[in-house]
């Protein structure tokens, strides 16, 4: 059930997104700066079983929620 919830949020996620996050950017030690970058990371986490499903959702909506502080970078 989780994952359906994942595959069905990410694409409204990544069609929300405006020129901000059109490309994946990476700080200077190579960590997610945008939306793009982050929901990327946490899927190949996820796929590899770095992450759980809940990890990755949490990290999503802390990062690119509503709220989230990734948005302008």
């Amino acid at each position: 059930m989780k994952n359906i919830i994942l595959i069905s949020v990410l694409p409204l996620i990544l069609i929300g997104c405006g020129n901000p996050n059109s490309k994946p950017t990476y700080g200077d030690y190579g960590l997610p700066k945008n939306c793009r970058a982050l929901i990327q990371a946490n899927i190949d986490g996820w796929r590899s079983k770095q992450y759980t499903t809940e990890e990755a959702m949490n990290s999503i909506e802390r990062n690119c929620g509503a709220n989230g502080k990734n948005w302008d970078n």
